[in-house]
């Protein structure tokens, strides 16, 4: 863990170049992922079959591939009662969150009497890769598939790395529309939900975390089909002062700590003593925690807690661009409308990060690596897709004709120039 003081020399350069770091473990993944994409491209199902043996060491065939309906069924009914209703509660709130985020259609006409609008459409199928290494993720499938439920897309399929799925992971696919859950993890998931292989047909696009290789299929397969995001490993900044209980402040730093090695945590506060407080709370915390070893790796070499008075923290979010920020001070509202650049911001002393992952109804797909300086998290708008419409009448096309013919003909596109001119009554032969 690192500290900072805003009023120390080189404090500028130092936090640039520790903001700046790469997070991710460099790994030498992408010769082999292509090799995994050519071969399930070429082979489909029995290059599946034959990488969960390889990579997975699980024997699939095609009859169990699919992850059946009584297979779900068996898996609601065995979650715990308090888990299934926190699973319905949670989705029924992301569900209402981003139902508001729905656009409407337009249709007018304008001063030259041309119609003009959009549509918006949902995408016909979708993939959601949903990991299984680590632990199991209901929410996971929840913040991926309400939203595509949500925005009527028709066929959403799961794939999840072979092996025994959770019964809270299955209650929370029942729960949320998911269509189908094929075994089967990943570069060879994604190829699959890219290309079609076997029994699995090809989707529009492709959601969901996954490990270095997941994203290197993402990265690949991006044109044939859509994606959500490149993520990266988890983050949080948390903005306190010191009227907090330390022991609430570290246990929200430990909250995206744990999740990785690679997570990063920082606190920014005006209040010396109270960080060390803090820190104290924080070396506490690890040893009660059964994710203690990656949380205590992500906080020494990622974390860190910065000095600065309360007119700098602004800034300095803005200049870490983190997935999540808190806002534990007084008058949040007024902190959180000078930032520019976060995923998702939480105000206040009684909203941690935590119910954003879980039950508040926003997305916890977000940004991550600074990449919230020009993107947004997950929402209805990543399922939903928008046609422009245009309608001209005669009295309309004599309008825009002439301007379109001077265009093309400006930039030497004669055929262009012709299809407008030839219902002008005009010839262009050239």
């Amino acid at each position: 863990m690192r500290r900072f003081h805003i009023s120390d020399p080189g404090f500028e350069a130092g936090f640039n170049a520790f903001v700046e770091e790469r997070r991710d473990t460099p790994r030498d993944v992408d010769a082999i992922v292509a090799d995994v994409l050519a071969a399930v491209r070429a082979e489909g199902l029995g290059a599946l079959l034959r990488f969960a043996r390889e990579f997975d060491k699980v024997e699939i065939d095609e009859t169990n591939i699919r992850v059946s309906e009584a297979e779900i069924e068996a898996g609601f009914a065995a979650c715990a009662p308090e888990v299934r209703e926190a699973i319905a509660f949670a989705a029924a709130r992301i569900r209402a969150y981003h139902e508001r985020q729905r656009p409407a259609d337009q249709w007018f006409k304008d001063e030259a009497g041309v119609e003009l609008g959009w549509r918006w459409t949902a995408l016909e199928a979708v993939g959601v890769y949903v990991p299984g290494g680590r632990a199991a993720y209901p929410s996971t499938v929840l913040m991926n598939t309400v939203p595509a439920a949500a925005a009527g897309v028709p066929r959403i399929a799961m794939v999840t790395p072979p092996g025994r799925l959770q019964p809270a992971v299955l209650a929370a696919a029942k729960v949320a529309g998911v269509t189908e859950i094929w075994r089967v993890g990943g570069a060879q998931a994604v190829a699959a939900l890219a290309y079609g292989a076997g029994p699995i047909a090809p989707v529009d696009k492709i959601v969901g975390p996954g490990n270095a290789f997941v994203t290197a299929a993402k990265r690949r397969v991006y044109g044939a089909v859509g994606i959500d995001a490149l993520a990266g490993p988890s983050e949080i900044v948390v903005v306190a002062d010191s009227a907090n209980d330390p022991q609430w402040i570290a246990a929200d730093l430990l909250s995206q700590a744990e999740h990785d090695p690679a997570a990063q945590s920082i606190l920014i506060t005006d209040d010396e003593a109270f960080a060390a407080k803090v820190e104290a709370a924080v070396q506490e915390q690890l040893g009660q925690l059964a994710t203690g070893e990656d949380a205590a790796a992500s906080w020494r070499d990622h974390g860190a807690v910065v000095i600065a008075p309360r007119e700098a923290s602004a800034r300095l979010v803005d200049l870490i661009a983190p997935e999540h920020v808190e806002l534990a001070v007084e008058d949040p509202d007024a902190l959180a409308a000078q930032i520019r650049h976060a995923g998702a911001i939480f105000l206040g002393r009684h909203t941690p990060e935590a119910v954003g992952d879980y039950v508040a109804g926003s997305n916890h797909v977000l940004p991550t690596s600074r990449a919230a300086r020009f993107s947004s998290g997950l929402s209805l708008y990543d399922f939903l897709k928008r046609t422009s419409i245009v309608k001209c009448d005669p009295g309309a096309f004599a309008v825009l004709g002439p301007h379109t013919v001077a265009l093309a003909e400006a930039e030497g596109l004669p055929a262009h120039a012709r299809s407008a001119a030839i219902r002008l009554g005009r010839s262009r032969s050239s």
